[in-house]
């Protein structure tokens, strides 16, 4: 069971970690770019987008989904 739990890329990884990931590799402008959302283009922090991706399965799974690939080696 272990060694399933271990292939989850998003293991440990709150979504407040992922998010700050990408916000320090991409920027606030690139992340908007990358995922259309206003939370992302318009007045973007930390706070308020993890308010709204918690709401929005949507949006999150997009956000979980670009941390993945952005984790994996070129």
């Amino acid at each position: 069971m272990n060694s399933q739990r271990n292939r989850d890329p998003l293991h440990g990884v709150t979504l407040e970690m992922a998010l700050t990931f990408l916000v320090e590799k991409f920027g606030w402008e690139e992340l908007g770019r990358r995922i259309t959302i206003k939370c992302f283009t318009n007045d973007p922090s930390i706070a308020s987008s993890l308010k709204f991706l918690r709401k929005t399965p949507w949006a999150r799974a997009k956000v979980e989904a670009l941390y993945i690939s952005s984790r994996q080696p070129s």
